[in-house]
């Protein structure tokens, strides 16, 4: 959504990235199947397909101004069973790399892949931005070992720091690796 037309300059979600942008940055995850994903999928979003799954993400909403169609979507039951394991993250692109001290359920863990995809992104120069769009955003997500953990999170590289509103407590989630190819983050700072 950050790389949308409609997100930037005078597009018409534009002003509603800037108020999101301007304060706390929350994202909330959903579940939704059949009638209601095809009611939620009616509004005005982006959405994006990765294998078998699709994910849709909407412009900032204000959380008591949510639509009728999105509010009543659960939010329980985002864990999934996944019969395959993960597989090794591609050092040419962006690695979001989890806290591996963390339990987080699947929903809370694509909130914080989320945040981590955006510090890439405000990190980046126009020109790698241009290069990570055209090649389609690739990314891994691993679980860090506590070892590569403190490594990364004391580097300068972007860390999602989670404010413990929902299942967690405040703290690093996320450390943002860039890659050699996309996203060649410089080590630069620890995002709060």
């Amino acid at each position: 959504i950050l790389s949308d037309e409609r997100s930037t300059g005078e597009g018409e979600w534009a002003g509603a990235m800037r108020d999101w942008e301007d304060a706390r940055i929350r994202k909330v995850v959903r579940r939704a199947r059949g009638a209601e994903w095809r009611k939620a999928a009616a509004l005005p979003g982006i959405t994006v397909t990765g294998g078998n799954a699709e994910v849709r993400v909407y412009p900032p909403i204000p959380l008591d101004g949510w639509p009728k169609e999105l509010a009543k979507l659960q939010v329980s039951g985002t864990d999934l069973d996944d019969p395959e394991p993960p597989a090794a993250p591609d050092p040419e692109g962006l690695v979001l790399w989890l806290n591996p001290e963390l339990e987080m359920s699947a929903g809370k863990t694509m909130a914080q892949v989320g945040h981590g995809a955006q510090l890439a992104w405000w990190e980046l120069s126009d020109t790698e931005r241009k290069a990570w769009r055209e090649a389609g955003f690739p990314l891994s997500v691993a679980t860090a070992t506590p070892e590569r953990w403190r490594e990364l999170t004391t580097s300068g590289l972007p860390v999602v720091r989670d404010a413990g509103f929902t299942e967690i407590a405040p703290g690093p989630t996320v450390a943002v690796e860039g890659g050699r190819r996309f996203c060649p983050l410089p080590g630069v700072r620890v995002h709060r």
